[in-house]
């Protein structure tokens, strides 16, 4: 069996060894898992395994081990692939077994045929996921994690752009030429296609055929095709997923980390177009369907690659700065937390400084945004998301650049976030909302298909007067729902199918908001820079690059804490709102009584307690008086309501 780095760069020799070893029994399956698993343990390993979101796809070798960071953005039909196949030697009659998992196209020997009729194949299924990068993933993720990817590159491959002239033996061997891996698969391939495994033969006839079949299926296509990325600007390479096991643990718009055999064998992009071909044929009339479905679900390789998945795992958080499991039962995991904790209110301090310079000298307003960073949604009662905390930030200096460069502080500190700007061309332009396109069978994203913990900063300060036609009216009330019922609700023309989220919405504005918000606070600068660019950029250069790396460990690790409130603290809270509402039953409701206790949860996570002390409870209520008693004295200053 190979060793080594060979299952890095011959993952499937690895499971040839398992396959040969075992034949038709299942173990051999499970032993391939568990051979992946332990490598994958070893010291620093996973850092060694190329990554399609750092590398560029042209560098990686075909058929080689590689992870991909990335989240579902559809989920397609299952299909039937040959799991277990048989050749026949033309010359010998001898038979051999192969294994199709893992594989896009099955592999013949020299002088070998496929035996279609042969009892002793099997058909099995898998499920096809379409991943895209994880949208909004801000760049000092991908910084670090480039940095931290210790990949080497193939002998046949370099990182540098520009290449020494080569022979033709040499450029047989390139990455770009997958069919011509001589040395990995000997002699020549069958061509046709069966339940989702296509096997090809004469390499080099059909290796010309697909280079000019890629460029003429990209002049025929009636549009050029959409990587289907929710958010505008996106870059990085979407992937088709084939998942062998356990995919019903898996959801659209779960972020998950892969590791799998790369495929991108240009020989599918000639068969599927000859498959496009065929259907035209048989009948015309009813082709233009099913051309554009498998158009979308079969892309040139070279564009979206495909990855056999041997692991996934999905992941609780992006952040490169942490464990990637914050698992309590792991050491490494548990040293990490405690080792932070200890540290943790000096962070704090400092932090909270940060967003007070951030936020023109307003402290209180630097307060709510802490407790706004950090909250997530810890479960639902019936529909009701709990833990949400929308908070508007009103006030904003008009005319200013202010949200502008806030968001990009934000940027700064959060693994994945957006800016929406709300104008009411954008409101009636924009897609907010994914939707279901049959004719080509697939999810059509929207703004809004975020992965959970993105924070959505959505900017109000632009909106003017004017006309909100019937899509804007519906962007309006997805982020109305978005904000109360963390769902968005996607369209799938004959129904809508309701997608629960956890997604940190900041709204920034200068009256009160158009949308609900659980919270508002009114900015009250203590400075108007006569540059805002400039304050806020020497207000990022004047931050240690290892302060700020604490900031983005602490706004992600508590999210994670658990936060429990004991008999004995309900019951001191029970006491002391009766207490409050006896001088005047108006002065609180139980809507502020929820929402105070929101604010002490929330509160006593960012100080690193995981229970109710009176001290913070107190805290709270001190907070939320001066909040309140701010806006009251900007109603009275302008005559209205916020």
């Amino acid at each position: 069996m190979p060793c080594g780095e060979d299952w890095l760069s011959h993952p499937l020799g690895i499971v040839q060894g398992f396959f040969a070893q075992n034949g038709v029994n299942p173990d051999w399956e499970k032993k391939v898992i568990e051979y992946f698993k332990e490598k994958l343990k070893e010291n620093n390993a996973p850092k060694w395994v190329p990554s399609l979101n750092e590398v560029p796809l042209h560098y990686l070798k075909p058929n080689s081990f590689v992870k991909f960071r990335c989240m579902i953005q559809d989920m397609f039909d299952p299909e039937f692939y040959m799991g277990i196949y048989e050749t026949v030697n033309q010359n010998t009659k001898a038979r051999v077994l192969h294994f199709g998992k893992y594989r896009d196209v099955a592999e013949c020997g020299p002088q070998q045929e496929l035996d279609l009729s042969s009892p002793r194949s099997t058909t099995s299924e898998r499920q096809t996921f379409y991943c895209v990068p994880v949208p909004g993933e801000s760049s000092w993720v991908k910084e670090a994690y480039v940095n931290a990817n210790q990949a080497r590159v193939s002998p046949s491959t370099s990182y540098t752009p520009s290449r020494h002239k080569r022979s033709y033996e040499d450029d047989e061997d390139m990455d770009l030429q997958p069919s011509k891996q001589k040395e990995q698969h000997p002699g020549s391939r069958q061509a046709g296609g069966l339940g989702g495994l296509h096997w090809c033969g004469e390499p080099k006839r059909l290796e010309t055929e697909a280079s000019s079949g890629q460029q003429l299926n990209t002049l025929n296509l009636s549009s050029p095709f959409d990587l289907n990325f929710p958010l505008p600007g996106e870059k990085g390479p979407a992937c088709l997923v084939k998942v062998y096991e356990d995919w019903d643990c898996f959801k659209v718009n779960d972020v998950l980390e892969l590791y799998g055999v790369l495929s991108v064998d240009p020989v599918l992009s000639v068969l599927n177009s000859e498959e496009r071909d065929a259907s035209a044929l048989l009948d015309p009339m009813e082709c233009t369907d099913m051309a554009e479905e498998q158009r979308v679900h079969s892309p040139p390789a070279s564009l979206v690659p495909r990855i056999h998945v041997i692991l996934a795992q999905k992941l609780q958080h992006i952040n490169p700065l942490l464990p990637t499991c914050l698992n309590k039962e792991e050491s490494r995991s548990c040293q990490f937390v405690s080792n932070f904790m200890s540290e943790l209110s000096p962070v704090r301090a400092e932090l909270l400084g940060f967003l007070t310079h951030a936020l023109l000298g307003d402290s209180l307003a630097a307060e709510y945004l802490i407790l706004h960073l950090i909250s997530t949604v810890y479960t639902r009662r019936d529909v009701l998301p709990l833990g949400k905390f929308t908070v508007n930030l009103s006030g904003c200096p008009q005319n200013s650049t202010f949200t502008e460069h806030l968001y990009r502080i934000i940027q700064h500190l959060v693994p994945a976030s957006f800016r929406l700007q709300m104008t009411i061309e954008n409101m009636n332009q924009l897609k907010l909302i994914p939707h279901k396109d049959y004719t080509a069978n697939r999810l059509v994203s929207g703004l809004l298909q975020l992965p959970n913990n993105t924070s959505l900063v959505i900017d109000e300060t632009l909106l003017e007067q004017g006309q909100l036609d019937t899509p804007g009216v519906h962007n309006v009330t997805a982020l109305s729902n978005l904000i109360t019922w963390q769902k968005v609700d996607y369209d799938f023309s004959y129904h809508q199918m309701e997608f629960p989220c956890n997604i940190n919405v900041l709204i920034t504005s200068e009256g009160r908001s158009l949308l609900p918000a659980d919270c508002q606070i009114h900015l009250q600068p203590q400075l108007i820079p006569p540059n805002m660019e400039e304050y806020m950029n020497g207000l990022l250069s004047a931050v240690l690059p290892s302060v700020l790396n604490k900031f983005r460990i602490y706004l992600t690790l508590l999210r994670f804490l658990d936060y429990n409130l004991s008999d004995d603290i309900t019951k001191a809270v029970e006491d002391d709102f009766v207490e409050m509402r006896k001088d005047d039953p108006q002065s609180i409701t139980a809507d502020d009584l929820h929402q105070l206790l929101v604010v002490a949860r929330f509160l006593s996570l960012s100080v690193g307690q995981t229970t109710l002390s009176r001290e913070r409870w107190l805290r709270a209520k001190q907070l939320e008086l001066s909040r309140k008693a701010r806006l009251q004295q900007q109603k009275s200053v302008n005559g209205n309501e916020l």
